[in-house]
């Protein structure tokens, strides 16, 4: 139904009843003072679409901007006051006021978002976000939600680009809350951070369409070298994301047909690359070329001998593996604070990695599943997807009870490891447990110990070997598959290595 434009009995002037509605309306939100700029600018703009000859019903931004812009010689009001933004703000709550009696119609469908807010409110409450995150995230999706409405925009037209013009749009929005006019760098990523989530979540209840993502074919070759790393070598999504990544980059400087390879061509992948590659970047394209030439071969479809000439990696000399003694592992585990949800958690993780020689990645698949509380066992998916079965020892079992009684969120996933500050949700990948690490020990100001999660594994295999270990003892509780990766543990037991020295001719022993 369209809205009438208020007239008085004096057909020269507006009704002005609707700007006495909205300082009531104000009145009753706890307006301090008398209200004389929503006031001034209400009767404003009624007197000038009056004059104009403007129904409400065609009231939008743009009619709201000529207001901004025109020659005021209106009577009784100001013609430099009507330029402010504080006067364009006030003027923009009056149309909102408008809009939510119903006397202006909300085109866009931006009114539906809005009924949405309260629901957004209670999600963020669920989450469990701290007082001062909840305020910044809703304060975003209410000012988005806002400027979409005055942008008079279709919901289905609600994407990336428009997040990006509202997080760089200089805000005239009829907010109570002061904003900056052009939002600085900071300002810009807060309302794009926070007008993207808001759309998330209404794109999970389906208030909006869900984002449409083009999706391209993917090259018959990468896909069936997908295929193959996934079910035939058993590789888990980390590294076949990081092979076809690889494989990506060169693929186009192959003929197209696998039995065309020749030597020169393959040798060129490896050694034509840009100088700012760096070593291990090069290694990888040395193990990615060869795996990608195996699966060719077992295929069938180029000769095997072609991944015997993909030159090597030039690698540094290989260092021992850096370890930390017992009694330095006992003082990194007792610096955990046991008072705080951060130290309970961090200090199970650390007993893991300690005790059992687990890798960053272990921890961070663990799921509650995976922990036989009957048997005193642990479940764990290793490299290639191998699961093994390894005792769990008494201080980490207990590390990780109270950790699961007293410091973990609750939340819907069977993840064990989570963040403790809301969203409570898994981390996102191991190098965020090597990152606790490294935290752990800037806390416990230990400096002469190798940062990052591998350090225990390789300290657990160190001192075993110097308790007397032997090495397929250290090779089974390392879950090694083969025993050549043991080997390496061989060159730290400086007590063996002395006995089977031999000596300089003509000279002592070691």
């Amino acid at each position: 139904m369209t809205a009438p434009l208020y007239l008085s009995s004096d057909r020269r002037l507006p009704d002005y009843t609707p700007a006495v509605r909205f300082l009531d309306h104000l009145a009753k939100k706890g307006l301090t003072g008398d209200g004389r700029h929503y006031k001034s600018a209400a009767r404003h703009f009624l007197f000038w679409l009056h004059k104009r000859g403007t129904a409400l019903s065609c009231v939008d931004d743009t009619i709201v901007q000529r207001f901004r812009r025109h020659k005021c010689q209106c009577a009784r009001y100001s013609a430099c006051q009507v330029t402010t933004d504080a006067y364009l703000s006030c003027t923009r709550r009056f149309i909102r006021f408008l809009e939510d009696a119903g006397d202006i119609p909300i085109a866009g469908g931006a009114g539906c978002i809005d009924a949405h807010l309260s629901d957004y409110a209670n999600d963020l409450t669920t989450e469990g976000y701290s007082l001062v995150t909840w305020r910044g995230h809703y304060s975003e999706a209410e000012h988005f939600s806002c400027w979409l409405r005055f942008s008079r925009l279709l919901r289905d037209d609600i994407d990336d680009d428009v997040i990006e013009r509202f997080a760089q749009h200089r805000c005239r929005c009829p907010l109570p809350r002061k904003r900056a006019k052009l939002a600085e760098p900071t300002g810009q990523r807060h309302r794009r951070r926070g007008a993207r989530r808001f759309v998330g979540f209404l794109r999970a209840r389906g208030v909006l369409q869900q984002a449409v993502v083009p999706e391209f074919p993917e090259d018959h070759r990468i896909a069936a070298f997908r295929s193959w790393l996934e079910r035939q070598r058993g590789a888990t999504a980390e590294t076949i994301r990081r092979y076809v990544h690889e494989v990506t980059r060169w693929l186009s400087k192959l003929p197209s047909d696998p039995a065309a390879y020749d030597a020169a061509t393959l040798r060129d992948i490896v050694l034509k690359q840009p100088q700012s590659r760096s070593r291990s970047s090069v290694r990888i394209t040395v193990t990615v070329l060869r795996a990608y030439l195996r699966f060719l071969s077992a295929r069938g479809e180029c000769r095997p001998e072609l991944a015997h000439v993909v030159p090597p990696a030039r690698r540094r000399s290989k260092k021992l593996p850096r370890h930390a003694a017992q009694a330095t592992i006992e003082r990194i585990v007792a610096s955990c604070d046991t008072t705080t949800p951060v130290g309970i958690r961090d200090k199970a993780i650390i007993l893991l990695l300690a005790r059992l020689g687990l890798r960053a990645g272990d921890v961070w698949a663990l799921r509650l599943p995976d922990v036989d509380w009957a048997n005193g066992r642990i479940r764990v998916k290793g490299k290639g997807r191998r699961q093994s079965v390894l005792p769990l020892p008494q201080d980490a079992g207990e590390a990780l009870l109270v950790y699961l009684r007293r410091a973990r969120p609750t939340a819907s996933g069977d993840r064990v490891f989570l963040r403790v500050q809301a969203p409570f949700r898994p981390f996102s990948s191991s190098a965020e447990i090597a990152g606790i690490v490294s935290r752990v020990l800037a806390r416990a100001g230990i400096d002469d110990v190798p940062t990052g999660a591998h350090v225990f594994r390789h300290s657990l295999a160190t001192n075993m070997l110097r308790s007397g270990a032997s090495l397929d003892a250290v090779g089974t509780v390392l879950r090694h598959s083969h025993r050549s990766a043991t080997t390496i543990y061989a060159n730290v037991d400086t007590t063996m290595l002395q006995r089977v020295a031999q000596p300089w001719p003509e000279g002592a022993s070691c």
